[in-house]
């Protein structure tokens, strides 16, 4: 591992992760952040800059050597979030921050660039570093690289996800579903206003909306197997504007979550039939507007045992723990619904270290000697393949 670690351009990572952390820019907003990698990466020798969408980058590799073709892939994007960590190098670009670590995911894929950049002549195959662009907003970053045939000639590809509360350094791993899928709906129920009064005389959009939301939490817990992961959250319910006045219109807005492809489908369906059939009790119409999102990502056996057999014999099989299921959303699937892949969790810091806050809140914080170890995770996975 020591012997890895000196390739890895530790001092330049830091300094690359906390310009991006500074810099910080929301999904498919990403200039700043693509010119900055790029600018980076012109002058390394053997490697192809392309740019198959307006934000985020694709480097490719060539080695000495004909052979396999690997990816490896960083999220670029940021939150719209208000900062509250307290570091010195805070996000400058109000109400955005990189709460979710994807600074961190680029600065480690840029260590890989330069270790491997350097280890050119040993290499039987190419490697394409991929800086993606706005995994936090549907339809993601993913799927316009895909259909630019970004994958085509690639044999595996590999990512991976920083998570704090977990020991640094660490990696976890997980095969099959590791996350889930993640739908959206727009609801907008159209009754009829009346006064408060007379209730008589209006189709009440609140008592629709929330017969619907009860009708389908039951739908859940009773037409969906108690053994399958399904969910639905919901994020918005908002209608009238005083105390005595039944509103014509309700809004509603709800993330729709599983794993399993079948019951992704019929939870679409039975939340339509449901929607359909309480409206029409009521004398009400509506307008649904229900958006796919991204798949669940699939961790295929050979290269989630390759990942977990390169993490034993860097970091000790002490440093590998199993991962839960993740019901979060990850656009990381549009690549391995078509090429074998594996995505794995790298510890970023213990609570009790000062990493207490998860992904996704304004506190959130990273150990930054997770790094070194993401970057020599990803160059020894290159080694194991192509060299």
């Amino acid at each position: 591992m020591e012997a890895l670690l000196e390739k890895i351009r530790v001092a330049d990572q830091v300094t690359w992760r906390r310009w991006l952390h500074q810099h910080a820019e929301l999904s498919f907003e990403e200039f700043e952040t693509t010119a900055y990698i790029e600018n980076l990466l012109r002058d390394v020798p053997n490697l192809t800059i392309e740019r198959p969408a307006p934000t985020g980058l694709v480097a490719t590799l060539h080695g000495a050597h004909p052979g396999k073709t690997i990816a490896l892939r960083a999220d670029i994007d940021a939150l719209p979030m208000v900062e509250l960590a307290d570091v010195p190098y805070k996000s400058i670009n109000p109400g955005v921050m990189h709460s979710c670590g994807h600074d961190v995911h680029a600065a480690i894929l840029l260590g890989a660039v330069f270790a491997l950049a350097d280890m050119r002549d040993a290499i039987h195959g190419d490697v394409k570093f991929i800086f993606q662009a706005a995994e936090e907003m549907p339809p993601g970053g993913a799927i316009a690289l895909v259909e630019a045939c970004v994958l085509d000639d690639v044999d595996q590809i590999f990512g991976l996800h920083v998570f704090p509360m977990t020991k640094t350094g660490t990696v976890g791993f997980s095969y099959g579903a590791m996350t889930a899928s993640s739908d959206l709906f727009d609801l907008t129920i159209k009754g009829r206003g009346a006064h408060a009064m007379a209730p008589e005389q209006s189709i009440d959009p609140i008592t629709i909306g929330t017969e619907i939301i009860q009708s389908i939490n039951n739908m859940i817990a009773r037409r969906v197997a108690p053994t399958e992961a399904a969910l639905v959250s919901w994020g918005q319910f908002t209608a009238g504007t005083v105390n005595n006045i039944i509103p014509h219109t309700a809004h509603i807005k709800a993330s729709v979550r599983s794993r399993n492809p079948q019951v992704r489908a019929d939870m679409e369906r039975m939340i339509r039939d449901i929607i359909e059939h309480v409206t029409a009790m009521y004398g009400a119409e509506y307008d649904l507007d229900f958006q796919k999102g991204y798949g669940s990502v699939m961790n295929a056996k050979e290269e989630m045992d390759l990942v977990l057999d390169t993490a034993k014999e860097l970091l000790g099989e002490e440093n590998t723990y199993p991962m839960p299921q993740l019901m979060a959303g990850e656009d990381f699937s549009a690549y391995t619904e078509i090429k074998p892949g594996a995505y794995f969790g790298l510890g970023s810091g213990l609570a009790e270290d000062g990493y207490e806050f998860v992904n996704h809140h304004p506190k959130f914080i990273v150990d930054e000697d997770c790094m070194p170890v993401g970057s020599a995770m990803f160059v020894k996975i290159v080694e194991n393949i192509l060299m």
